[in-house]
């Protein structure tokens, strides 16, 4: 009886630990997941935490809601005006319809993977398509995958509940015969405007200078206006002056005038000078002679 008894206490928590293990799942902080019954979903979006399902008739898919990183192959694509480039990508996704994303994929990331890497290719041949080479090269690339990213989220939400978070150009190439076209079209057009900013600073330069000149002749015609008014005003002043002294003195002023001239005449060595004894030029000098007897 005992043991009967044990075998009974012993086969009774076993099955209840197999029904424990069983009936209850955990759904992980990363994870979401979907509740099914002989592979139909009954619940959907399933929350991180503790739940319960019925054994055998219920089966529980998990799946990992962060973000994945699909590094897309390198693709070839043609420009507006068919020119080729060389496009290397990559692609961040996230599953955020759980029930959508089983019932396309049966919960494989790989098929989910070979699902959006077409329609990404797809995308962006479309976007580089409408674009000539000269508006890739200058666009910023943030800019460039705006459109391409917001229309793949748009379409893969609905199609496989997967939002497409972010797309991104790692590379842009050209093949080598484009590269050379670019790089002298490149160079023409630098060449093109190191001329028009050359030619736009020596008209600049010219302008600047004509207007020097204009303001130097300027000034110097009111330096020589004033300067000839300063010297007129001197002359004037300076006759005056000799006009009055001579008045207050005549004969003084003759002598002292006298004098001048003589220092004049006689300042040099060898001076010869041929003049009549009785010409008014020695007037002085015979005054200053001592007279007879002294």
């Amino acid at each position: 009886m005992i043991n009967n008894r044990s075998l009974l206490i012993v086969g009774g928590l076993a099955a209840v630990a197999w029904l424990a293990s069983n009936s209850l799942y955990v759904v992980d902080e990363t994870e979401r997941a979907v509740k099914l019954r002989f592979g139909e979903v009954i619940e959907e979006n399933i929350q991180p935490g503790l739940h319960v399902k019925v054994p055998i008739t219920q089966t529980i898919r998990k799946f990992d809601t962060r973000v994945l990183t699909l590094d897309t192959d390198t693709s070839r694509y043609l420009t507006l005006e068919q020119k080729a480039v060389i496009v290397d990508s990559y692609v961040k996704w996230q599953v955020v319809n759980p029930t959508r994303y089983y019932e396309a994929t049966a919960g494989d990331e790989m098929m989910a993977i070979r699902l959006i890497q077409p329609r990404v290719d797809e995308s962006l041949r479309n976007e580089f398509g409408r674009l000539d080479l000269q508006q890739i090269i200058a666009e910023r690339r943030d800019d460039l995958m705006i459109g391409p990213t917001e229309d793949l989220d748009a379409l893969l939400r609905d199609e496989l509940g997967v939002a497409i978070v972010d797309v991104r150009v790692k590379r842009i190439d050209l093949p080598d015969d484009v590269s050379a076209a670019v790089f002298e079209r490149m160079r023409s057009e630098r060449e093109r405007e190191a001329r028009e900013w050359r030619a736009q600073g020596e008209e600049e330069s010219e302008r600047i200078r004509a207007n020097a000149d204009r303001r130097r002749q300027v000034l110097l015609a009111q330096a020589t206006e004033r300067s000839e008014t300063l010297r007129g005003e001197g002359d004037a002043e300076a006759a005056a002056i000799f006009s009055d002294a001579y008045s207050v003195d005549q004969e003084f002023f003759t002598f002292w005038r006298s004098l001048n001239a003589y220092r004049e005449s006689f300042e040099g060595d060898g001076n010869m000078l041929v003049l009549d004894p009785s010409s008014d030029f020695f007037r002085y000098l015979k005054s200053a002679s001592p007279s007879n007897g002294e």
